[in-house]
């Protein structure tokens, strides 16, 4: 079978969920070929698939904004075309199943059924910083899930998320993101710590910055994927009224996994959760 995998990436994590999620794939003697959705880049077509992966970093417990453009730009379905959900989050709750509703309904309208959800959890690229052992127990968790999951695809199967009311509601009203990310993101500034590397204008997925007289200049286009301020290697992006939430600098995933007396007290109970039932796989 052919699967395409349309991805949607910011800091990296998702990317690199759906790059694995395709090496196992290949593995299992399926093709899967792998399309970045951003601003300079037009995926092709699911045409002459038989299967699609959409990832995406869940975003106030919502699809990011240029994920559900890209769907819109689908054409209908000629056939047949199954659709799996990879997510990836900063925390395990359930509430960032919710970031589902608007794709699967989207999908649905254009004859893509949705037939399966995968979440994996990585470390926080806004928020607060997570502890390194975290971020390697998050990311060693995820490779022991992409076999099993990489076969559920390969035998078209999988699992949808349920969303009752709260979730919905709780979903539609921060879906405020959508309209005041532009807003903020055009306040971002580079301090005098910059150095006009154009890092960040070169991994913007939006083509959301230029470098304008050697510093970056920060345009309306913003979809809060926090790839400038995370990557900045000098740390000299501000991130307007989210600032207080910056999170700059690579994880080491290089230590040792934390153990469960370690794991943060925020969400203490859905990361054990989480981790445990990832273990079990």
């Amino acid at each position: 079978m052919r699967f395409v995998v349309y991805c949607f990436s910011g800091t990296g994590n998702t990317r690199w969920a759906c790059d694995r999620l395709a090496a196992e794939l290949r593995l299992l003697g399926q093709t899967a070929d792998v399309y970045a959705i951003s601003s300079d880049c037009t995926p092709p077509p699911p045409n002459g698939y038989d299967g699609i992966l959409l990832g995406y970093p869940v975003h106030a417990f919502n699809a990011p904004v240029p994920v559900l453009k890209f769907l819109k730009t689908l054409p209908p379905a000629q056939k047949l075309l199954p659709v799996w959900l990879v997510r990836t989050s900063g925390e395990p709750l359930k509430l960032n199943e919710a970031s589902g509703i608007t794709p699967k309904r989207i999908l649905g309208g254009k004859g893509y059924p949705v037939r399966g959800e995968f979440h994996y959890v990585m470390p926080y690229n806004i928020i607060f910083r997570h502890p390194d052992g975290m971020a390697v127990r998050m990311k060693r968790d995820a490779e022991r899930a992409f076999p099993q999951d990489a076969r559920a695809i390969a035998a078209g199967e999988g699992s949808l998320c349920k969303n009752g009311p709260f979730r919905r509601m709780v979903s539609f009203t921060l879906r405020v993101e959508h309209t005041a990310m532009p807003l903020i993101g055009r306040r971002f500034k580079a301090t005098e710590k910059c150095v006009g590397c154009g890092l960040c204008a070169k991994i913007c997925p939006q083509g959301n910055i230029m470098m304008v007289d050697g510093k970056p200049k920060f345009g309306k286009n913003c979809a809060a994927c926090m790839g400038c301020s995370f990557h900045c290697p000098k740390d000299a992006v501000r991130i307007s009224l989210l600032n207080g939430w910056r999170v700059n600098g690579e994880y080491s995933f290089e230590g040792e996994p934390a153990a469960d007396a370690d794991v943060i007290r925020y969400c203490r109970k859905s990361y054990l959760r989480y981790f445990r039932e990832m273990e079990g796989k």
